[in-house]
């Protein structure tokens, strides 16, 4: 973070300054801002945020041991550490973070990015990074810091010389995303998807696909919007940025698409596709495994031809990304199982994505083998979405369909009534049960797919099979 005063933080959060031996005016606070206070360092602020589960405050004292200079709190503790008193920690912790970026926006050349989509949003957030680090500083959310905490917490890691701070938005509820990226107004609006992910907390995916367009209506109405092609409902989103005199960039497939992609091919080693616009073209060979990654590469390139990297720098720099992040399409094993470990998250595009993937990297001789856990928040539809996966994974002819978790019976059932059994496909209780079974099961030139919605856990599963068979 920049440095300020406590007098300024303070009025910046609307909090009480409680000091403990310190000079409001003079003393300065420049340290990481966040609200584990595992994450401390010297002269870091610990934001301790009331939680579910458990209380933030309870961790101050932890903090001040790992470097804590300062603590946001709605209530005084009576740790030894100067303390502002605010009456919501989480607001204070947006302000400040609007603020910083304020600040460092007006003092320099900071470019904001801002993506959102029901899938790809964590990959497609580690493209941009990559391309965007050799031109200059560049701050980028840890995992998928995307919410009401996470996002401002990534924000305040700008410096003075930050020059790219690239935002990734996801959406509790409607209106998160306008208050999120409203803090920082994004100059570039990249929207990848609208989906079924956590359509049952919306009423459906019209009101999915108004939740997304938010981050085009809170973006600068000088700046860009990086949309979609491919996809109507973004693609729609269009007449909102005309309407904001918006510059609109697509990408995608479709032969309107500024940025395409043609001749798509999958493999074990990677993913490989031609990417033409302003008239030439361009071989792209990523690492990462998947047709779905080809989309978040498009608008990578997209959203860094609006900041002004060249396709063909932004390529080159694509092709050293060796994963897409951990627990995302992540290869493991050895050359006999090879796992793909994509547990962090699921819905149902990004799961069928996921099955189609594993029969099109499936060499003739080697079997494939699915091991998945249920999809989280689709609410009234989440009996008919598991249903579709379970009669895609057996229309894909996937041998092995291991279905893990109560939650996830629907999916079994619906492989068995679509013609899988006689024990291709079984279900199990817990991943405890599941890796006893696969421990076994699993025979040389097998390729192995473990996906489910992160609150399964199935991620955990896929490492203990990735270090089983490495």
């Amino acid at each position: 973070m920049i440095a300020l005063s406590l007098a300024e933080i303070a009025t910046i959060t609307g909090g009480d300054l409680h000091l403990v031996g310190t000079d409001t005016d003079r003393t300065v606070v420049h340290g990481v801002v966040d609200t584990d206070s595992r994450n401390m360092t010297a002269g870091g602020i610990f934001v301790a945020k009331p939680g579910a589960e458990t209380d933030g405050h309870r961790f101050v004292g932890a903090a001040v041991a790992n470097g804590a200079v300062l603590a946001l709190v709605e209530h005084v503790v009576d740790d030894e550490i100067t303390q502002i008193v605010v009456a919501d920690v989480v607001e204070a912790l947006g302000a400040l973070a609007r603020e910083v970026v304020a600040r460092v926006r007006a003092a320099g050349d900071l470019r904001i990015v801002g993506i959102t989509g029901s899938n790809g949003k964590t990959t497609t957030k580690n493209f941009l990074a990559r391309i965007l680090q050799d031109d200059g500083e560049t701050i980028a959310p840890i995992n998928s810091y995307n919410n009401e905490v996470g996002a401002p917490v990534t924000m305040l890691r700008v410096t003075d010389t930050t020059r790219y701070l690239v935002s990734e938005f996801g959406a509790a509820a409607p209106g998160s995303i306008a208050k999120l990226a409203g803090l920082v107004e994004p100059d570039v609006a990249v929207v990848l998807m609208v989906g079924m992910a956590h359509a049952g907390g919306f009423g459906g995916i019209e009101a999915t696909a108004k939740a997304k367009s938010e981050l085009v209506t809170a973006s600068r109405a000088d700046g860009t919007a990086v949309l979609n092609i491919d996809d109507p409902r973004v693609a729609a989103m269009r007449e909102i940025a005309d309407g904001r005199g918006m510059t609109v960039l697509g990408f995608g497939q479709n032969e309107e698409a500024g940025v395409r992609a043609s001749d798509v091919e999958v493999s074990a080693s990677g993913t490989r596709a031609t990417v033409t616009t302003g008239g030439a073209s361009y071989p792209l060979q990523l690492k990462v495994l998947g047709a779905h990654h080809i989309g978040n590469a498009l608008a990578a390139i997209t959203a860094a031809s609006a900041l002004g990297v060249s396709p063909s720098d932004a390529i080159a720099r694509l092709e050293t990304v060796e994963i897409a992040e951990r627990w995302r399409m992540q290869p493991m094993g050895n050359d006999r199982v090879r796992i793909i470990n994509d547990a962090y998250n699921a819905s149902p595009d990004s799961m069928a994505a996921a099955l189609r993937t594993l029969a099109q990297i499936t060499a003739p001789g080697e079997r494939t083998v699915a091991v998945l856990g249920a999809m989280s928040e689709l609410g009234e539809t989440a009996g008919e979405e598991h249903d579709r996966i379970g009669l895609l994974a057996v229309r894909l002819n996937i041998q092995r369909i291991v279905v893990v978790g109560p939650e996830a019976r629907r999916l079994y059932l619906a492989a068995v009534g679509e013609g899988s059994w006689d024990s291709e496909a079984i279900h199990l209780p817990d991943q405890d049960a599941a890796f006893e079974y696969l421990r076994t099961e699993l025979r040389d030139g097998d390729r192995v797919l473990v996906k489910s919605s992160n609150s399964v856990g199935l991620r955990h599963l896929g490492d203990r099979l990735g270090e089983l068979f490495s």
